[in-house]
């Protein structure tokens, strides 16, 4: 564990992922048409992310012993909200002009890091207990077809706006 005093590592930690995230999301979402492609991504994954979240959360298979709002959210707020919608959004945002195959390809430069990162979080920090027999690949997978389905899901939507 590297918390110095208590909590004090992963509370700085959340912090830090805060402004940083902050300091991203904005350039993300405006930088480049279609705006509001991004804002649908953005809003579809972090409701999806919630509703996934609160069910494994309810039944005790992912818990988040150090998270923002603890009194109001069991689950890991800062990251269904902003870290992964945003992550989403940058996704999305590169693979635009990809063919499906070259799309889910690419995604694995998202996936494989974010598991890296969450890996490393359940095993030396308090933000993040895996239960009930779940393991890094079970993420993963959760990861790459979420991500992959909202990209499909945009591309789909981007075919039915043009032909209208």
């Amino acid at each position: 564990m590297f918390s110095i005093k208590g909590l004090a590592f992963e509370k700085k930690l959340l912090s830090a992922v805060l402004m940083i995230n902050i300091m991203i999301l904005i350039p993300v979402v405006i930088r480049k048409p279609p705006r509001k492609d991004w804002i649908i991504v953005y809003l579809y994954n972090a409701i999806t992310n919630i509703m996934v979240d609160c069910l494994l959360t309810k039944h005790n298979v992912i818990k988040y012993p150090v998270r923002f709002l603890a009194n109001l959210f069991r689950t890991q707020i800062l990251f269904d909200l902003l870290v992964y919608p945003t992550l989403t959004v940058v996704y999305n945002q590169v693979t635009y002009k990809d063919k499906p195959l070259d799309s889910f390809f690419k995604l694995f430069y998202f996936t494989i890091p974010m598991i890296i990162v969450e890996t490393w979080a359940e095993r030396k920090t308090k933000l993040i207990r895996w239960n009930r027999g779940w393991e890094w690949y079970h993420t993963f997978i959760g990861f790459t077809l979420k991500s992959f389905h909202t990209r499909l899901l945009m591309g789909l939507l981007r075919k039915m706006d043009e032909r209208k």
